[in-house]
């Protein structure tokens, strides 16, 4: 299946060929401040994506072992990825409907805001 998406304002755009990993939702702090929230992302192989425009696109270092990417024009996070690991993981609100997107699980709940629950019976993982 291919898969589209965007940023925001659409100077970062992309294409995805292939299967993608169910949707994890990550609930650590820096996920929460760089969404506002948790974030819910799937992952395929860094192979099966392709930038069609890359022209607002900015890494951000987010920590010794992963980068995050940005969209320098509107803001919108749309992709982490760790060293070395060959996968990129991608917002999946970022993806053109229909998604074809599965839930999966909930990662590093111990982290979670104090301001909600988590109460849709997916797997929670007090780490990853």
């Amino acid at each position: 299946m291919t898969r589209q998406g965007s940023c925001l304002c659409g100077a970062v755009a992309f294409e995805v060929n292939g299967d993608v990993r169910p949707v994890m939702f990550c609930h650590c702090s820096q996920c929460r401040k760089t969404s506002g929230q948790f974030w819910a992302a799937t992952q395929v192989p860094t192979d099966q994506m392709t930038l069609t425009n890359d022209a607002g696109l900015t890494w951000f270092r987010s920590s010794d072992h992963a980068r995050r990417g940005f969209c320098d024009a509107c803001g919108s996070s749309l992709f982490w990825e760790m060293d070395g690991e060959g996968a990129t993981s991608i917002a999946a609100g970022a993806f053109n409907n229909p998604t074809g997107l599965t839930a999966g699980t909930h990662i590093f709940v111990a982290d979670k805001g104090d301001y909600y629950d988590i109460t849709d019976g997916l797997p929670q993982l007090a780490r990853f």
